[in-house]
């Protein structure tokens, strides 16, 4: 093996040897012109024809990573994202000046010489021969060209980049065949569009597009000669030459390039001179990537398209060939999201809900029969910063949400719909006393039975002490009465009520299964706002639920070509029929009308809805609808530490939260905003038989009274009273002297959701 020379410098055989790795020895290899060689020399070239002949015939060019567009209903930009910012443009479409000024600076003899210099290279040969290293390379645009592509291929993982960019012998061979190859086939137009396209000009800008809206915010085919000029010296050493960190560095590298042009005959000296004076004129667009940059608060919802097309099938049958897809970009994707809808969201929560209160709240929009998601937004926004978050608080676990929210009383709808698919008749009524142990046993799936343990059995209680029954099925689901839907649970079992959850789309945000425990019926599974919405979209739809979606078109840019990539449907199937829908709906209309959510009233517009308070408030809730749109909305804190007693939320003070309190007036806000200018529909209700119980009053507390004499009638008791609740008198909450059968309620389990959901 060679010495290193006395001094520390290389021999001359170590000199000519990495010389010729980096130039010489491949150019020499593809002229078959035979240097003088000796010793090490001649054995590396003798091993190089070898290595050079034995590789593949074919330069497998992966597509081009492009920024992906992502566009509302109605195809206003919400957001771009991208692993690299790239626009791949036509050569047409790019400025004279521009291609001229990146030949005259890196290969003026680009239209002279194949894809090997041969007079470049005895030049470069002879300049580092004379100065005792390597300071002239001999590469040919074509193959800067292929190794970018090498760089392309090896995407966003360092190993790969640094074995494409290793200055090694085996690395310049495999360059120069595929350059031959690309000279070819492609021809020099083509590989100087290709070039321009692929390079990298510094501050994440890829390609002359993006480099051209980067620096000066106009496009590539407008950049005038001291412009291109500029870009085109940036692309020896994007660090070095960065007009925005160092002006100066850059403006000497610019007149550079100006000076070459016009040696080379591009321009005239004049010219050259003339724009050598000229100032930079940078007028720099900052780089925006990400969900982060998006439009009418639109950051979560971006994130969920984003979330769908890496875990759907649709886009590629694995996890690793979907993130391949995401990261290349050049997608455009149309969404389902109406931006009517989404800024009247986003103007309700900044109204009634600061980013910097101890709570927060999340809403989403559905459109009822399709799916569509058509809003989606909450208080504290995507963000890095304090009081912001990158957890998307309407979805579940699984895209990007948290664990969810017990959403207390607004699952007793569902309950209602169970029942009545079982044929409950609609004037059904129970006893329901002011507090009662859990019936038992209560049947469950597969035959099982859910027992109350006769030694401590559980109990559960109503609001107030003076909401005793009986009750029918409309009063009770106006005053939202704790005992009268456990009563109708254990009459009918828990298997048809999960059966009809499930139908309905509805499920733990966890991803975990619903629990066979009666106490279901008072909301104890923790939900996401998304599946409360479209839930309640089933009843606004008459009976059919649809899977929701976010996509309506994705097109596929390669290279010039553009395809159209399919899309996930949404799958409508019927959870239940007309009747039992129409009659869900007359009942949670009167909940708006004269029950717990009036509130959340939309005026003349015919809405139906429903309120609901969790356990200690740890949230409140109001899910709606009207025919054509459903939304649900949730307040609470994400971390379940803070109880909504005592609190300020939107600058305004509040005793105790209730769900027709403060997500009702967000409910109808947002709503009010998102239908102005839609067609009002009726809904189809339907005779419910009066069955005539004995007036006791109006119990509606839901709406802000909490005076005690007239409370929520749900929204301020426990699960059932299990932890206690108003004893309808004011008082405080009375703490529970019963214990909890193990088991019996699921509660969250990171610190979770609490013991149950309070109703209401």
């Amino acid at each position: 093996m060679p010495k290193k020379r006395s001094g520390g410098g290389l021999s001359p055989t170590q000199q000519a040897a990495k010389f010729l790795g980096v130039s010489v020895l491949a150019g020499a290899v593809l002229a078959g012109i035979a240097l003088p060689a000796v010793g090490a020399l001649g054995l590396a070239a003798k091993g190089s024809v070898e290595s050079f002949d034995e590789l593949p015939a074919n330069m497998k060019t992966p597509p081009l990573s492009q920024r992906t567009t992502i566009l509302d209903a109605d195809g206003g930009q919400i957001a771009t994202v991208y692993s690299r910012d790239r626009t791949v443009v036509p050569l047409k479409d790019i400025s004279p000046y521009m291609q001229k000024a990146i030949v005259a600076i890196e290969d003026s003899r680009f239209y002279q010489h194949g894809a090997v210099d041969l007079k470049g290279v005895l030049r470069a040969l002879n300049k580092n021969a004379q100065t005792g290293g390597v300071s002239e390379g001999a590469s040919t645009l074509t193959q800067q060209y292929v190794k970018n592509v090498f760089i392309e291929e090896a995407g966003n993982d360092p190993t790969k980049v640094a074995q494409a960019t290793q200055q090694t012998i085996g690395r310049k061979i495999r360059e120069l065949k595929y350059a031959i190859q690309v000279e070819e086939e492609l021809g020099k137009k083509k590989i100087l569009e290709n070039y321009l396209n692929i390079t990298f000009f510094g501050q994440q800008a890829y390609g002359v597009e993006a480099a051209a809206q980067r620096y000066f915010s106009k496009s590539a085919k407008d950049l005038g000669v001291e412009q291109a000029a500029l870009l085109a010296g940036i692309v020896q050493s994007p660090s070095r030459y960065d007009p925005v960190n160092d002006e100066a560095e850059a403006t000497k590298r610019r007149n550079t390039v100006l000076q070459r042009m016009a040696a080379v005959g591009d321009i005239s000296r004049a010219q050259a001179a003339d724009a050598m004076k000229a100032p930079l004129g940078l007028k720099v667009s900052k780089p925006k990537n990400g969900c982060i940059t998006a439009v009418k608060g639109a950051g979560f919802f971006c994130d969920y398209v984003r979330e769908v097309f890496l875990t759907d099938p649709v886009f590629g049958k694995t996890k690793e060939q979907r993130a391949k897809i995401w990261n290349q970009g050049g997608l455009t994707i149309r969404t389902t999201m109406d931006p009517q809808s989404q800024k009247a969201a986003q103007r309700s929560i900044k109204d009634h809900v600061y980013k910097s209160d101890e709570v927060a709240t999340a809403a989403s929009i559905v459109q009822p029969g399709t799916g569509k998601i058509l809003a989606m937004g909450q208080s504290r926004p995507y963000g890095f910063k304090k009081n912001e978050t990158q957890i998307n608080l309407s979805v579940d676990q699984s895209m990007g949400g948290g664990m969810g929210y017990q959403p207390g009383s607004t699952f007793k709808p569902i309950v209602a719909a169970a029942a009545l698919e079982d044929g409950m008749p609609a004037n059904k009524v129970y006893s329901s006393p002011y507090q009662m142990a859990y019936p038992s046993p209560v049947s469950a799936c597969n035959g099982k039975r859910w027992v109350n343990d006769p030694n401590s059995p559980a109990k559960l209680q109503n609001e107030n002490s003076s909401e005793v029954g009986p009750y029918d099925m409309r009063e009770a689901t106006a005053k939202s009465v704790n005992t009268y839907y456990v009563q109708m649970i254990s009459d009918i079992g828990i298997c048809p009520v999960t059966t009809m959850a499930k139908k309905m789309g509805v499920v733990r945000a966890d991803g975990d299964k619903m629990p066979q425990v009666p106490s279901i019926a008072l909301g104890t599974q923790e939900m996401s706002p998304l599946t409360m919405a479209n839930a309640y979209a089933t009843f606004a739809s008459r009976g059919m639920y649809c899977t929701p979606i976010a996509m309506e078109s994705v097109n596929r840019r390669v290279g010039d070509k553009t395809t159209s990539m399919e899309v996930p449907k949404s799958t409508c199937s019927r959870a239940m029929s007309e009747n039992t829908a129409d009659t869900i709906n007359t009942l949670l209309k009167g909940v708006v009308e004269d029950g717990t959510g009036t509130k959340a009233g939309l005026g003349s517009r015919p809405s139906a809805g429903k309120t609901g308070t969790t356990d200690e408030r740890y949230a409140a809730w109001f899910v709606g609808y009207t025919p054509n749109m459903a939304g649900a909305v949730w307040v609470g804190d994400p971390a379940h530490k803070r109880k909504m007693s005592g609190i300020t939320i939107g600058g305004r003070s509040y005793g105790k939260v209730f769900g027709g309190e403060v997500p009702g007036p967000i409910w109808r806000d947002m709503m009010s905003g998102a239908l102005e200018g839609k067609p009002v529909e009726n809904f189809n209700s339907v005779h419910i038989p009066d069955s005539k119980p004995r007036d006791r009053g109006d119990g509606d507390g839901d709406g802000g009274r909490d005076d005690g004499g007239n409370g929520d009638n749900g929204d301020d008791g426990f699960i059932g009273g299990l932890i206690g609740g108003n004893n309808g008198g004011g008082g405080d909450e009375p703490t529970p002297s019963f214990s909890i059968p193990e088991g019996f309620i699921r509660g969250q389990g990171n610190g979770g959701n609490g013991n149950g959901g309070r109703s209401g």
